[in-house]
């Protein structure tokens, strides 16, 4: 069992940055492939960003590439979503999620555990 808890939203200019956490309780992050997703008022939720267990190896939905960056700190079990260079398309509540098995990352329903997620609001 995991337990996910999503921190670090709130209201940013166009422009600026904003770095949301994702402390895990139970199993470890470690050993989990962790992913952000974020969903939108009236849409479906979407995929930002995966990071593999064991390998790191990353993956951006295109609308965020060059401007956000996932990583994770085993040590604190915590990932992070830092995001620069926001848009107000980026406004939506962020979820942390983590998955056992490692296929199709950047689909919600290959994940097993979901934060409550976190409102990222961009001002224009």
């Amino acid at each position: 069992q995991v337990q996910l808890v999503e921190s670090g939203g709130g209201l940013v200019q166009t422009g600026g940055s904003l770095t949301l956490s994702c402390a895990a309780s139970g199993r470890t992050v470690s050993s989990r492939h962790m992913g952000w997703f974020r969903q939108a008022p009236g849409k479906e939720r979407e995929f930002v960003a995966a990071i593999r267990w064991g390998s790191d190896i990353t993956y951006y939905a295109d609308s965020v590439k060059g401007r956000f960056t996932i990583s994770r700190d085993n040590a604190k079990n915590t990932v992070y979503l830092q995001m620069n260079s926001v848009k107000p398309d980026d406004t939506a509540v962020y979820y942390c999620a983590a998955a056992i098995y490692s296929s199709r990352l950047s689909t919600p329903g290959a994940y097993d555990y979901w934060g409550q997620g976190t409102q990222v609001t961009v001002s224009s």
